[in-house]
């Protein structure tokens, strides 16, 4: 698949955004598609969900860029091509009811999800992030929709798996295996792997005890940690 194309100039002022933002989340559909995404059910929730909320004020004008930008704490809002190549592929060929994000960030990608996915459980180890995402999910009323954890992604929702998705926002060296052990059989999980070069990995749960693993493009996230930072 080729590379993510350049985005279109966004307006200059943050406050025209209000005005805009379907205009401009519209635009962000369109090239999406011209970058390879193809599931309708993710072009509609993107086009549904307004990426500016999700980021500071002073940066809301570039919202709609197909580019990460910074939320606070060392972290990023994964760009556009991103989110929606991550979530098309464990939702390809299938309609998943039960998905776990590892990564909450700022809520944007449970935002997205929650237009496609019935049941969706999002953790965050950083609690300035985790309340930043509760707060943009409350204020879509979308907090019913997104069941919010403050704790260690790399331990995953055992008391809530398994999972038919599991979409992780971090990159590690390795997959943790508590995250393998949720997915249920027939699920999928994509992460990204690697510390300097990293690729996106798609990975299938073919039995109990075996999974198929696909690699996929190069990528850029932050990296995978353990524990909570308070």
């Amino acid at each position: 698949m080729p590379r993510p194309a350049a985005a279109p100039a966004a307006p200059s002022a943050a406050g025209n955004l209000g005005l805009n933002s379907a205009r401009l989340r519209s635009a962000m559909v369109q090239r999406l598609r011209a970058q390879g995404i193809t599931d309708e059910r993710v072009l509609t929730a993107m086009e549904a969900v307004p990426r500016h909320i999700f980021v500071d004020q002073a940066l809301a004008s570039r919202a709609y860029d197909d580019a990460a930008l910074p939320i606070g704490h060392s972290q990023t809002i994964s760009q556009p091509w991103v989110v929606a190549r991550m979530i098309a592929a464990v939702c390809e060929g299938r309609a998943p009811t039960r998905v776990l994000e590892v990564g909450a960030g700022c809520g944007y990608q449970a935002a997205v999800l929650a237009h496609i996915v019935r049941d969706v459980y999002a953790i965050e180890r950083i609690r300035g992030l985790f309340d930043l995402a509760r707060d943009h999910l409350r204020s879509l009323r979308l907090n019913t929709r997104v069941r919010l954890t403050y704790g260690d992604g790399m331990l995953g929702l055992p008391n809530a798996a398994p999972f038919d998705a599991i979409v992780v926002a971090a990159a590690g060296i390795a997959i943790p295996q508590a995250l393998l052990n949720q997915l249920a059989p027939g699920g999928r999980l994509i992460a990204p792997e690697g510390t300097s070069n990293q690729r996106l990995v798609l990975v299938e749960r073919t039995s109990a005890t075996a999974w198929k693993r696909t690699e996929l493009e190069a990528v850029r996230f932050v990296p995978l940690r353990a524990g909570i930072q308070s």
